[in-house]
């Protein structure tokens, strides 16, 4: 896999709203999936935060820090790749970025 393009913690994610992919943790609502996130400073929408505003016209979704469990850049274009990649489903977020090695 590209080093680009690997599950990092929450915790690097950057925080200047640029688009970044992000891990949801699986819920009562459903499984672990992956969505475009952002960090917002705040607006006349709410205060800061992770949001998503990219599935609905006009709907912004807001993730509360423990709802996201990793994040990874956006991956370059690749005519090769039809998908996305899929939902970290490690279960401890120590092997995440090789820490764990």
């Amino acid at each position: 896999m590209d080093e680009a393009e690997r599950w990092r913690h929450m915790a690097s994610a950057p925080k200047d709203g640029s688009r970044i992919l992000v891990t949801i943790r699986p819920s009562e609502q459903g499984p672990a999936e992956v969505d475009l996130a952002y960090w917002s400073n705040g607006d006349q929408f709410a205060g800061e935060g992770w949001r998503a505003s990219d599935s609905s016209p006009g709907q912004i979704i807001e993730y509360a820090d423990p709802e996201l469990k990793c994040w990874m850049p956006m991956p370059s274009a690749n005519l090769g790749r039809t998908s996305i990649p899929p939902p970290w489903e490690g279960d401890d977020d120590r092997n995440l970025d090789g820490s764990g090695i």
